[in-house]
């Protein structure tokens, strides 16, 4: 039986094209394979894997130390000052300049105090409020009022 030269030219690009993708599929492998050993001269494939498997480990533990740590500072951080609110101004005809004061500081549900120095030629008073909600059980002034919405509007 004879075979056809037509036949043997397909058969021989056939051939070759099969090797061509076999080729490309190895390369594809052996990238592969130098990503997963990671520049590491492993003598197995176990060795690495065991490799990985102390890593994912160890950031399973650090995740963990992670998730205390965030669960321990969270009511902190919300007791924290995270509102502050200040407002200049002169509470006395005779007194120059804005050198008179209110001061807010708040936390995240809105609970501090207020403070407010009025400065004066001969004295100079200081008081303090607390503030729970965004609210005082005491009466506020016009300034102190401005400085806990101050507080608030730039949070």
């Amino acid at each position: 039986m004879i075979l056809d030269q037509n036949f043997l030219l397909v058969l021989i690009f056939g051939a070759i094209f099969i090797s061509l993708i076999l080729l490309v599929w190895l390369a594809w492998l052996e990238i592969r394979l130098k990503k997963l050993f990671r520049g590491r001269r492993a003598q197995d494939l176990q060795n690495v894997l065991a490799d990985i498997q102390n890593e994912l480990d160890n950031l399973a533990k650090k995740e963990n130390e992670t998730d205390s740590i965030l669960k321990m500072m969270e009511p902190r951080l919300k007791r924290s000052v995270q509102h502050i609110g200040i407002v200049r101004f002169n509470p006395y005809a005779d007194a120059g300049g804005d050198q008179s004061f209110t001061l807010a500081l708040m936390d995240e549900d809105k609970n501090g105090f207020v403070i407010s120095s009025l400065y004066g030629r001969e004295s100079n008073r200081i008081f303090a409020k607390p503030i729970e909600g965004g609210q005082s059980r005491y009466q506020l002034s016009e300034e102190e009022k401005q400085a806990i919405e101050k507080a608030v509007k730039e949070a």
